[in-house]
């Protein structure tokens, strides 16, 4: 029974947060959803090509469940992984977010088919040997920290938060902010201390 609800609340989690990453491209041009907004290039599209990638292969060749597009392997002389967190003017948004779809609805079907005991191998881990709820959790936590990531990249952009539409005004979030500044500044000042 534990088993079955542990299973079903991963499950919905990993439903929620994809749908919420989705919701991060809305409203953009192309040239934002791909430009680079970190110094290491990350950017909204490229997390959402990455995810791809790392769902069909958790869920797919782990459990001895193929996902049936050719796939770059981690393996591959000259893998790197951030050679697939970016997108190329020849990948669509829609190719993106359709390839995206597209691995879900395989590893949905694993999750669904699978108990959460069903033993997979990962042959990159420490421990190789795994079930299909540290592929869950891993999966999850993954997901939850591009999206997190996907977060204030869609705030940079144009100030969007959230999972949704935001009805919070500009004018709630400089107050807000310009006391988180406050706060900073006075929080260094006692840290300095008179003398210093």
């Amino acid at each position: 029974m534990i088993d079955d609800f542990a299973k079903a609340y991963l499950h919905d989690d990993l439903r929620w947060v994809r749908e919420s990453l989705l919701f991060k491209l809305d409203g953009l041009t192309e040239y934002d959803v791909r430009r680079p907004l970190t110094k290491t290039g990350t950017n909204l599209l490229g997390l959402i090509k990455h995810l791809t990638l790392s769902e069909a292969r958790y869920f797919g060749e782990i459990f001895d469940r193929p996902y049936p597009e050719r796939l770059p392997r981690f393996d591959d002389p000259g893998y790197a992984n951030r050679d697939h967190l970016w997108v190329t003017e020849q990948e669509s948004r829609a190719d993106i977010v359709e390839g995206y779809k597209r691995a879900w609805q395989h590893a949905d079907a694993t999750i669904e088919a699978l108990p959460i005991d069903a033993p997979g191998f990962v042959p990159w881990w420490p421990r190789p040997n795994v079930k299909l709820f540290n592929v869950m959790v891993h999966v999850l936590t993954e997901t939850n920290r591009h999206a997190g990531n996907a977060d204030i990249l869609r705030e940079q952009l144009d100030g969007g938060v959230g999972a949704g539409p935001v009805t919070t005004s500009d004018d709630d979030w400089d107050a807000h902010r310009s006391k988180i500044e406050k706060a900073a500044r006075e929080a260094q000042l006692r840290d300095i201390g008179p003398g210093h």
